[in-house]
């Protein structure tokens, strides 16, 4: 992270339909915590595939800030895919959960 100011937005999402904003929510888990804390431990995942979106929110007005369509603050996604124009498909950040202590480190891009 460039810094530890605002909030990290972050989307697990089991689906495709649910990516990259927890849209539609069932199955979906969306969580806010401080920037500074830089980690979140979730229990109880049901095992399955999901994928992970992450906006770092420096302001904190709770979106992705923007200049003519190009994020102004951190976003990244699980297995740090290679992005393009546009949040990755699904299956590109897409990863296994089969229990125990897994882990996903996303990598935060700032493009502006």
């Amino acid at each position: 992270m460039r810094s530890t100011r605002g909030l990290l937005q972050i989307c697990i999402a089991p689906a495709a339909s649910q990516f990259p904003d927890c849209r539609d929510g069932h199955g979906a888990i969306k969580r806010t915590i401080p920037a500074a804390d830089g980690k979140l431990r979730l229990s109880g995942l049901a095992p399955g595939d999901y994928a992970v979106a992450v906006i770092h929110d420096a302001n904190g007005n709770g979106k992705l800030d923007t200049f003519m369509g190009i994020p102004r603050e951190g976003f990244g996604f699980s297995r740090n895919p290679v992005i393009g124009f546009g949040p990755p498909r699904f299956s590109a950040a897409q990863f296994p959960l089969e229990g125990g202590s897994d882990r996903q480190e996303v990598k935060l891009r700032y493009l502006l």
